[in-house]
């Protein structure tokens, strides 16, 4: 059953241009236990937002897990892991941090409780719903 996350980005550093551009990432850099542990229960075909922060604040696209993790070799690679993806599609219309704190069926989504997690699971209700305010 596939499951469903949040991965956050700086868009100056890389963003959803950048991996369209690429056709597929290799997510490194995450230096998180909790992120990390996040990625190391991904499975190939899982999808997931494409969340722009610091610059924007919002969900822009959809991406999936193309390959299942592995040492990230560009830090500790006993500790922290990369997991590839390939983006899906673009939303239709980009989802704003601030809409989704206002909007009473996400009062639970993880990136509203713990702001500095950098890669978050997502309930089927909650992609759901941050979709539909995409307009999809």
């Amino acid at each position: 059953m596939a499951q469903y996350w949040l991965m956050k980005s700086e868009p100056d550093e890389y963003g959803w241009d950048d991996l369209v551009a690429e056709k597929e990432g290799i997510w490194d850099g995450v230096k998180n236990a909790q992120a990390s542990n996040n990625m190391k229960a991904m499975k190939k075909g899982d999808q997931i937002f494409f969340y722009h922060s610091r610059q924007g604040l919002e969900v822009v696209g959809i991406m999936e897990v193309s390959e299942e993790h592995s040492p990230d070799v560009t830090t500790d690679p006993d500790r922290w892991v990369v997991v590839k993806v390939k983006p899906v599609r673009k939303l239709d219309k980009a989802v704003p941090l601030k809409a989704m704190k206002q909007n009473p069926k996400l009062k639970d989504l993880a990136i509203i409780r713990q702001t500095r997690l950098s890669v978050a699971p997502v309930t089927v209700g909650e992609w759901e719903e941050i979709l539909a305010m995409a307009g999809e």
